[in-house]
Formats: structure tokens, sequence, C-alpha cells
């Protein structure tokens, strides 16, 4: 059937709407839940020495989160698919803050670790929801751009979040230290967000009174191929979905990516702290550049993957890259200006494949499969952010240095690469029909 001008037009204004109407606000959410998940890095350069905590115990707790988030993961994404991703969303956000203001007042080692991993099952779902409700709306040939500015807030939110805590850190009002004031005033925002939220998005574009009807019309006859294409190559199960080599691969490559990833994100403040000697404030500005470097090497990738169509080369090349430059920064030691410059590099080749690696699950799965797998790859892979941390903190305990615990940070980076590029080609083929 021939395309018509006027059917290019109606694609052109519902893609552009619901691109204006959707990424924004879930970008914003995004930077409230990373500001959240990561300022306990920088509420590291001041809390243990309130608190008498030693590196161990900051490494453990500070991975603890995600085994809480590593227990709801499958069942938040199913809930999203099968009943309501907003009313949903509502709930994580709104848990997620009440509890990251309750770490404000955290005494003791325990309560310390009980907090940080309840804060985590609050959350679990939060990113696996978002990324199966994005293919509610986005077309397969669109999605791995409204992947990158969504995913945008995570390089972004710490280019927003380490200036902002270098501030806070500084104050103390009402007799409380300024890490403290750190988790009330990022934790407040979820809560009245999460709020927001259960009115503000809409769960499936049948029901978007924002979009005229033959707007949704060509939206929903979109998304109706893309399932009918699925079905004609296979139809999974769950169970099947979640058996699938590729699935495994992905849930491993996400686990050793993760691992990499918040082994760094939570140990570069002290890092660089411990090389420069310079003030709070200046450490957490050094800290914001491979995050800043990380959003505009994302952009350009995810244009580019949904542009050639590849995905497995946009996600294993830059982890591979990502890698190979942090063995660099071990080399590099205490030479801080070139340490800095090789993070940023990490940071810009680490947040570029992102885009491209979480649209391969809904390529070839559809609904409740694609929705439990990303469920399992991201709650399995997330239990990386709580070994990068602990195996760093155990290291550098022992050795008194971070050339160890970076160089197993290395390995980790590298592996996932290689992991990726072992993904068959049965996804590429179902993308191209």
């Amino acid at each position: 059937m021939p395309v018509t001008p006027s059917d290019l037009e109606v694609a052109q204004r519902a893609r552009k709407r619901i691109a204006w109407r959707l990424l924004p606000f879930l970008f914003l959410l995004y930077v409230i839940a990373f500001l959240d998940r990561m300022n306990i890095s920088a509420a590291a350069l001041q809390m243990p020495g309130d608190l008498g905590f030693g590196d161990r115990v900051v490494g453990l707790g500070a991975g603890i989160f995600f085994l809480g988030y590593f227990l709801l993961g499958i069942p938040g994404a199913l809930i999203a698919e099968q009943w309501s991703a907003r009313r949903w969303i509502a709930r994580i956000m709104i848990s997620w803050g009440i509890l990251t203001i309750v770490m404000a007042f955290i005494r003791t080692v325990w309560q310390f670790y009980l907090v940080r991993f309840l804060v985590g099952a609050a959350e679990a779902g939060f990113f696996p929801i978002v990324i199966v409700y994005l293919s509610h709306w986005f077309r397969n040939e669109d999605r791995a751009k409204a992947v990158a500015r969504f995913y945008a807030a995570n390089p972004l939110s710490f280019v927003i979040g380490s200036p902002l805590a270098g501030y806070l850190l500084g104050i103390s009002w009402l007799g409380l230290r300024g890490w403290r004031w750190l988790f009330i005033l990022e934790g407040t925002p979820a809560i009245g967000f999460g709020v927001i939220t259960a009115f503000y998005l809409t769960d499936w574009p049948r029901e978007a009174s924002w979009l005229r009807n033959d707007e949704r019309d060509w939206i929903a006859e979109q998304l109706s191929r893309e399932k009918q294409a699925k079905q004609q190559v296979r139809s999974y199960t769950v169970w099947q979905a979640l058996g699938h080599r590729d699935i495994l691969l992905l849930t491993f490559a996400y686990f050793f990516a993760l691992t990499g990833n918040y082994g760094i994100a939570f140990w570069l403040p002290t890092i660089l702290k411990r090389l420069s000697g310079q003030s709070n404030l200046r450490v957490t500005l050094l800290a914001a550049l491979p995050y800043l470097a990380g959003f505009l090497v994302q952009q350009f990738n995810g244009w580019h993957s949904d542009r050639t169509g590849e995905r497995r080369w946009h996600a294993a090349l830059p982890l591979l890259l990502s890698g190979v430059t942090l063995s660099l920064s071990v080399v590099a030691g205490s030479n801080m200006a070139l340490s800095v410059l090789l993070f940023t590099i990490v940071g810009a080749c680490y947040f570029a494949f992102h885009p491209a690696f979480w649209t391969v699950p809904n390529a070839f799965l559809g609904e409740s499969a694609a929705a439990a797998s990303i469920g399992l790859i991201n709650s399995v892979g997330n239990l990386g952010g709580f070994v990068g941390p602990l195996v760093m903190g155990y290291l550098v305990s022992r050795t008194h240095s971070f050339s160890a615990g970076l160089s197993y940070l290395v390995g980790s980076l590298c592996l996932s690469g290689m992991l990726m590029l072992a993904i068959g080609v049965g996804h590429r083929r179902v993308a191209s029909a």
C-alpha cells in the first residue's frame, strides 16, 4: 500500500507530539531517581567521618541498595505491562522519596544497611517499567533515540547532582550536617512528582486525549504491525523468553557493565579527592565531567544506531573502549590531569552503549515476554551495582590503593563487551522485517 503525503504528515505529527509529551517528563523522573540513588557517593565524602564508617562499610552500604532492587524488578515490569505503568511509577517514586529522607537520620551501621536495602526495594522496577512503557509509544526504528533521550537523565543527573551535592555538603542547618540535608532535599521531589505522575502520564495510545484521532490510529496501527511481525517469526511465553540464549547473554552483559560503572561512579569522588586534595565542591565538579561527555556521546550513538538499524556493535564497542581506557587510568597513577581526562573518556564510552542495548529485547519479544525479560536483565544486571562498589571497597581496604579495584572493573567492562558480541542475529532479522 503506497504511503501518501497525508500519511507522512500524520506520522510526523504523531511522533513529535508523543516525544514532546512523554520524554521530557520521563527524563525528569529519571534525574530524580538517579539523584536519590547516587547521592550516597557524595555523602561518602562526609558521612563516614561523622558516623565512624570505614571504606568496607561504605562500599557494602552503597551496594546493598541493589539487593533490594533485585527482588522486585521482574514483578514490577509485568505489573506495568498488564495493569498500569503510570500508577506503579507513581507508587515507586513516593516510596523511595520517603525512604531517602529517612536515610538522613541514620546513626548506626545496621540502620545504614537496612535503609539502603529498602530504598533499593522501593525503586525496583522503575527503569524496566519505563523501557516497557516506551515500547507502548515508540516504533522499533524510533526506540533507540527515545531510550537515548530518556537515558540522558543518567549522566546528566551526575552533571546536575555533583555540584549540587558539593554545595549541600557545605551547609549546616538546624544542627544537621550537610550530608543529612543532601538526603532530605533530594528525596522530597520524588514524593511530589510521584503524585503528579499518576495524573500526567497515559498508559496506552488509545487513552491519549492529547493526541488527535488520526495520530492515535497511526501509532496504534504501527505498533500492531510490529507485534504481528514478531509473532510470524515466533511467539514466546514469559518462561521461554527468560531462558532464551540472547536474553541470558544480555543479562550477564548488563551485570558486568554495571559492575564496572557503579564501581567507578561510587568511588570516583573519593579517588579524585585523594589524588587532588581539593575541596568537596571542586571534586564533585571534576567528577561530573565523565557524565557530561557520556550524555553527548550517548545521544549520537542512539541516533546512529537507529539510522543504521544496527544494535550489537553499537552496544559492544563502547563497552570495550570504556574498559581499555579505564586500564590506562590505572597506568596514569597519581597524574591528576591525565586521570581526569581518562575517566572522562571512560564515562563517554560507557553511557553510549545503553540506547542500542535496550532496543534488543523488544526487537524480537512482545508484550509480557519482553516485559519479564527487561525486568530480568535490569534486576540481575543491577546486582553489578552491589558487586562493583563492594569489591572496590574490599580491595581498597586490603591494598590501600585503587589500582587493584580498577583493574577488576576493567575486566568487567571488557567481558561485558565480549558477551554483547556473542548475541545472535535473530533479533536483527525481525527488526529488518
